[in-house]
């Protein structure tokens, strides 16, 4: 099989994590990046998932709650059908 070799830089740590989860996927990390090449280039489109185990920070978490308060309070602006419509209501408010 004629093979070309691509050099990438990534930090160590980042390397060992996704080798261990192609070893427990049963493939190698070599594998897993060919078959992702292929797939770039048949959709010419790049993804990414964010998974469900990737965790909020402190701060969004406040911030998503202070906004479901509002909206259970009615608090926030109206909908705006022009951007005109929606400068008057931040002037009127001060803003």
């Amino acid at each position: 099989m004629n093979t070309a070799v691509i050099n990438i830089k990534t930090e160590p740590e980042t390397k060992r994590q996704a080798q261990k989860v192609a070893q427990d996927l049963g493939l190698s990390l070599s594998s897993l990046l060919n078959a992702w090449l292929r797939h770039f280039i048949k959709t010419k489109t790049v993804t990414f998932s964010a998974r469900n185990e990737e965790t909020p920070n402190e701060y969004f978490k406040r911030t998503l709650a202070k906004a479901r308060e509002n909206w259970k309070e009615r608090k926030g602006s109206p909908i705006f059908h022009t951007g005109k419509e929606a400068v008057k209501w931040l002037e009127d408010q001060g803003i």
